[in-house]
């Protein structure tokens, strides 16, 4: 079997998380301006197909936790980044509300287990080889996703092309991105240390505590991360300001594990999950307080560089923390995410219709952050 060296395999996960994660989750963000436009989509009506998306993550995520999959995991991934492909390019052929549900809820079916396959295989691997470095370069798939979309996106809006373009072209992108992850990937699938099922999670009130923070940060981050380009559009950015918006929040993702990554080596695990989700807090809040470009562009340069990064720490401190149910553990904190990624758009879309902007949707995401990292803090192990 043709097994892919660590960093063939990096570049293969880093791609398969710009399909699947950067555009096949986050397009979303930058298209949904024109389709509240064209479609006459409420901001509530935008929460509701954002959640049915991440309900379908949440679906996916619990689905991986099933021992059926042992083995299995390089198979799922490829579906999973095929169905991307394909879902994308269904949602530009379609225009109504109950299509759009459902599409966006098999997208985030399929993403969820191309995260939790890939990860799996990524990062059992990688740990293998001693090339745990590697895997600031596989998360930053995500970053490279999302500044390729909003490329995508401006080159569009040079050319005066509706929302459904925008679905067209990341489905034909989508599909290339899978023919590379199929070919760099190889024939290598996951290199578990564990024989057999994986045991039980274990009963630790740290593991719970974490847990519970990764779904609270999936509900603070996620409502900028959905509507920050409709929070400019709001504002009357103009459409190349918006794809100059998502730009940087996908550009400030690029290299943020990496940088992460440093500072926990030097401060600890948990205390750089809490100052990540600080820094977040003050993106977030910019986004909607500073007038004019400077808190948009904020916004994006914060939370960029901060969401992928916590994403990635959580993960490594559940693992820490269940280290013989790697891919239980993983399946776990994606769930809790996905319910906090439900939860996080229905709330703001509803906010955002009462209120008639994104203001305090934005502060109540602030404020859920902000318990996040409080609550992975107290989680810290206690020196003796």
């Amino acid at each position: 079997m043709n097994i892919a060296s660590p960093l063939r395999l990096a570049i293969a996960g880093m791609i398969a998380l710009a399909v699947a994660m950067g555009i096949g989750r986050f397009i979303y963000t930058p298209i949904l301006p024109g389709m509240m436009e064209e479609l006459g989509l409420s901001p509530a009506d935008a929460g509701w197909i954002a959640s049915a998306n991440y309900f379908g993550y949440l679906v996916g995520a619990l689905a991986a936790t099933g021992g059926w999959a042992q083995g299995r995991e390089r198979q799922l991934m490829l579906a999973g980044l095929a169905a991307t492909a394909i879902l994308a390019g269904l949602m530009g052929l379609t225009g109504t509300m109950a299509a759009f549900l459902l599409i966006r809820l098999l997208a985030g079916l399929a993403s969820a287990f191309v995260l939790v396959f890939m990860t799996s295989i990524v990062f059992g691997h990688l740990a293998a080889a001693g090339r745990n470095d590697l895997q600031a370069l596989y998360f930053g798939g995500v970053g490279l996703g999302i500044a390729a979309s909003s490329a995508l996106l401006a080159l569009l809006v040079t050319e005066h092309a509706g929302w459904a373009a925008g679905w067209l072209w990341s489905a034909a992108i989508s599909a290339c991105g899978f023919a590379a992850v199929a070919l760099l990937a190889g024939g290598t699938s996951t290199a578990s240390s564990v024989a057999g099922p994986e045991p039980a999670l274990p009963k630790n009130p740290s593991l719970v505590k974490v847990i519970v923070a990764y779904g609270l940060f999936g509900f603070g981050y996620i409502v900028t991360a959905t509507f920050l380009v409709a929070i400019v559009r709001q504002g009357g950015g103009g459409r190349i300001f918006e794809a100059v918006v998502w730009m940087v929040t996908g550009l400030a993702g690029f290299p943020s594990v990496w940088l992460w990554q440093k500072l926990a080596a030097r401060v600890g695990l948990y205390a750089t999950y809490a100052l990540g989700c600080l820094v977040e807090v003050v993106g977030v809040s910019a986004s909607v307080v500073m007038d004019g470009r400077t808190g948009p562009l904020l916004g994006g340069l914060l939370v960029g560089g901060t969401f992928i990064a916590i994403t990635a720490l959580g993960l490594q401190a559940g693992r820490q923390l269940a280290p013989q149910a790697p891919r239980r553990m993983l399946a776990v904190m994606t769930a809790a995410f996905g319910l906090g990624q439900i939860i996080g758009p229905i709330v703001a879309g509803l906010l955002a219709q009462a209120s008639g902007d994104f203001f305090l949707a934005s502060i109540v995401a602030a404020a859920v952050l902000l318990a996040s990292g409080a609550i992975v803090w107290s989680a810290a192990p206690k020196s003796p």
